[in-house]
């Protein structure tokens, strides 16, 4: 017997997540799944119904990158990416995680992840419920959680080499044949349990806090191979990477010949950097010869600048460095505000440098920090810049900056674009968002917790790109919403969403275009041990719907939690 259906969203304008053109139609939902697309007859008795009328209705969005590791074993919602339209989100991204481990490497592995996800280790250790040792029991774990999303995860790097190497490991030591042979070994079980793919880091930036690199920093291209043809037989989707891409040639193929050998696509991160604003480009053209030849691979792009959000309130700010920061830098925020409003304190930290000149270029660099803004503004022109302003108002960059930061108490947060914004615009962004090589991932959401919240990423998209863009050409909302549903979907092996259609699930959003809009982020101390964290709201989801139930309402929970963890790659409807 067919199931009953369960809900029905009424009148709305479908955005398919096809890339097809926009139509009006009912959506019909029963057992989960969207059980027929069209004009609908009256709802039986009882039936729940949504009035979409004047209302956009997409597929839940699919977040191929999110750091959520932690906090899905210790939250029931996975926000701020729940509240941006999210129903499905990967795990285990950039090759660090917690599984698998022995008891005696949990610091470890709760280090490396505070230096490269800035998550805070008190928050960590006393967060995680340890209620696992292997990746299949960590896996185990998550299937017993409820969230208000569907979780995936990936194998990841780091944890695999510190359980199968330890103290060796962190000393960057080359594996033995028989290490290799088990590191193979435990990340096929990890498919095997229900892992998407495997994700390791080759990024010189992901160290501990003490300076530790990565343990995977420099891995030989042999261990990779064989982890990588173990996963592919095992049936993961792809591999995930992130690297410098130090020596670009050299760097790609040696990935190409990885992707190569493990019969799998082979996903990295797509970004414009300020040190070397052409080598994105360099790379994208690579990959659409590796495509060529056969060899799937894809960038992992972001529609946005990715930098650091800065404020007296958050983990950077543009005098965090300087010497006599030291004198407040121990002290609770009201504490804190109350010595900075000392002009004597004041006058020193504005007479100070920056020593290290690393920070001083990310912090100090006046003409790439600007206001957020209310709404936020991600693509804001030169001459908003503190720098450009200052100039024009004839004053000192640095007490500007000042001024603008005591702003809303000292709660106002600038923006320093670190990448993506070389030329000041988002036009190279656009040329790798339009790329049919790439996919939109990169929002991190749960890593970063005190100077970044790009799980909004897809509501600028949706807001910005199609609607508010005037600093260049707009993209088509029906492309916005494909490269946010389906491209994803299909590009993990959930064929199963991503799609509004019947027999797909029912991860639905009903969404009102015109108020559509991303909120200022904000500073909650939530996290275990009262730890903060920066949380982004957003205006216009009516209802963000997740295996037939509605999880939000504008934007509040409704208490229902179906989100499941995910095993393995879904077919598509039948």
């Amino acid at each position: 017997m067919a199931d009953e259906v369960t809900l029905i969203i009424r009148g709305g304008t479908v955005v398919d997540g096809s890339g097809g053109a926009p139509f009006e139609a009912d959506v019909a939902v029963a057992g989960g799944r969207i059980a027929e697309v069209g004009r609908l007859g009256p709802a039986p008795r009882g039936v729940e119904e949504i009035s979409a009328k004047g209302l956009i209705v997409t597929p839940g969005f699919v977040d191929i990158h999110t750091h959520y590791d932690a906090q899905a074993t210790w939250s029931e919602r996975l926000d701020s990416s729940s509240l941006h339209g999210v129903t499905t989100a990967l795990i285990g991204n950039c090759g660090v995680g917690f599984a698998p481990c022995r008891p005696e490497r949990r610091e470890a592995l709760i280090k490396l992840m505070e230096g490269v996800e800035d998550l805070p280790e008190v928050v960590l250790a006393e967060g995680l419920p340890w209620n696992w040792e292997s990746f299949p029991d960590f896996m185990e774990a998550l299937a017993a959680r409820r969230w208000d999303m569907d979780v995936a995860a990936q194998v990841t790097h780091a944890p695999l080499r510190v359980h199968v190497m330890g103290e060796r490991a962190e000393a960057h030591a080359e594996a033995t044949e028989a290490e290799i042979a088990e590191m193979a070994r435990l990340a096929a079980e990890g498919i095997r349990a229900g892992a998407l793919g495997f994700s390791t880091s080759r990024a010189i930036a992901h160290r501990t806090l003490d300076g530790r690199h990565i343990p995977t920093l420099g891995t030989p291209e042999a261990e990779l191979e064989a982890i990588g043809r173990a996963v592919g037989e095992a049936g993961a989707s792809w591999l995930q990477v992130i690297s410098d891409f130090d020596e670009p040639e050299e760097e790609f193929d040696r990935l190409k010949r990885i992707a190569a050998a493990s019969g799998r696509p082979l996903t990295f991160s797509l970004l414009q950097r300020e040190s070397r604003p052409w080598l994105w480009r360099f790379l994208l053209d690579r990959i659409e010869a590796a495509n060529r030849e056969g060899v799937p691979m894809t960038g992992q792009v972001m529609a946005r600048p990715v930098g650091l959000m800065l404020g007296f309130e958050l983990s950077q700010h543009p005098f965090i460095a300087r010497p006599s920061w030291r004198r407040v830098a121990h002290l609770p925020f009201d504490q804190k505000m109350r010595a900075l409003r000392d002009p004597a304190l004041q006058a020193a930290l504005l007479a100070e440098e920056t020593p290290d000149p690393m920070l001083r270029a990310r912090l100090n660099t006046w003409d790439m920090i600007f206001p957020l803004g209310d709404p936020p503004d991600y693509e804001p022109p030169p001459e908003a810049s503190v720098g450009a302003v200052a100039r024009a108002r004839g004053m000192d960059p640095a007490a500007l900056c000042w001024e603008w930061m005591m702003e809303r108490g000292g709660r106002a947060i600038l923006n320093r674009p670190i990448i993506n914004y070389a030329d000041r615009d988002l036009e190279a962004v656009r040329a790798m968002v339009e790329h049919p090589r790439t996919l939109m991932g990169l929002g991190d959401g749960g890593a970063h917790v005190g100077i970044i919240c790009d799980a909004s990423s897809t509501t600028h998209m949706l807001a910005y790109w199609t609607r508010d863009r005037v600093r260049g050409p707009r993209l088509p909302l029906e492309f916005a919403v494909r490269r946010l549903t389906r491209d994803n979907a299909l590009a993990l092996g959930l064929a199963d969403r991503g799609l509004v259609a019947p027999g797909h699930k029912a991860d639905l959003n009903v969404i009102d275009y015109a108020r559509l809009q991303v909120r200022p982020p904000r500073m909650a101390y939530d996290l275990p041990a009262g730890g903060k964290r920066l949380v982004q709201g957003a205006d216009g989801y009516v209802a963000t719907i997740v295996a037939g139930q509605p999880v939000y309402r504008e934007g509040e929970p409704t208490g229902a939690l179906p989100g499941r963890l995910v095993r393995g790659a879904r077919r598509a409807a039948a």
